[in-house]
């Protein structure tokens, strides 16, 4: 699963890797979440595009998205079943840059969150499907939901699904939906090698979505995390026993 992801590398550094056109400028994400607007590259009219997707797809066919499940994760072994996905996994593919995300763990009974990323410190592009959903009066709101697999054996310590990462040699295949045909892409939605990622523990201050630091991503020792562990336990309040003097009958009915 993913359900938070960071974003740090320079602006010009993405589009250099992703090859798209147009040249965006934003600040860094430390702690993108759900329903944020979110950046996406796609293919158009044979050129490489950025575009700025809300993170959680909706199919075209929903009439009241209030009643809709959020869909910020797609499995790849049923995309092709799905219907919510079965036409995107064919037309609609894309990639989001990233950095990373995280990961939570259940750790002596609690969730620990985790920062996990390439080993060699590269950006990656995890794969993505999206949909253009249009409202009732005409509104059009571009949906986006990144592409996740079993996890490798290193990895599914944390959790038993990751995000689809696409390499740099399979990005044009990835984003070629030109044809009707995806066993290519399929090929692709698998687990990231074991090796190809490090994690570390970190704070659970990423659990708030309005905590967006570099901060976040530093990594905490067992010391931290066990402190983290104790500030975060309900705190009992200290009742004091009414202590009196020797009993001398006063204050009893008896």
């Amino acid at each position: 699963m993913c359900g938070r992801f960071v974003i740090t590398s320079a602006p010009a550094a993405l589009r250099q890797l992703f090859g798209y056109i147009e040249q965006p400028n934003f600040p860094p994400r430390y702690n993108v979440a759900p329903t944020q607007p979110i950046p996406v590259v796609l293919a158009e009219n044979g050129a490489r595009h950025f575009q700025l997707m809300r993170w959680g797809l909706l199919p075209s066919w929903v009439k009241d998205p209030r009643g809709f499940t959020l869909l910020i994760n797609a499995r790849s072994e049923t995309v092709l079943e799905k219907p919510a996905f079965k036409r995107a996994i064919r037309r609609r593919r894309g990639l989001i840059p990233a950095d990373g995300y995280y990961e939570w763990k259940a750790v002596d009974g609690r969730k620990q969150p985790f920062f996990i990323h390439r080993a060699d410190g590269e950006p990656l592009g995890f794969a993505a499907l999206f949909e253009t959903w249009v409202g009732p009066n005409g509104e059009e709101v571009d949906t986006v939901a990144i592409v996740t697999a079993a996890a490798s054996e290193d990895l599914a310590g944390l959790h038993d699904r990751v995000p689809v990462t696409i390499s740099s040699r399979d990005v044009e295949r990835w984003l070629d939906c030109r044809g009707d045909e995806v066993d290519a892409a399929l090929s692709l939605m698998v687990a990231p090698r074991i090796g190809e990622f490090a994690w570390h523990p970190v704070s659970t201050r990423v659990n708030r979505v309005a905590n967006d630091d570099e901060k976040l991503l530093l990594p905490i020792s067992a010391e931290e995390m066990e402190a983290e562990a104790d500030a975060s336990k309900p705190k009992k309040v200290a009742r004091k026993a009414a202590v009196g003097s020797a009993d001398d009958g006063q204050g009893s009915l008896f």
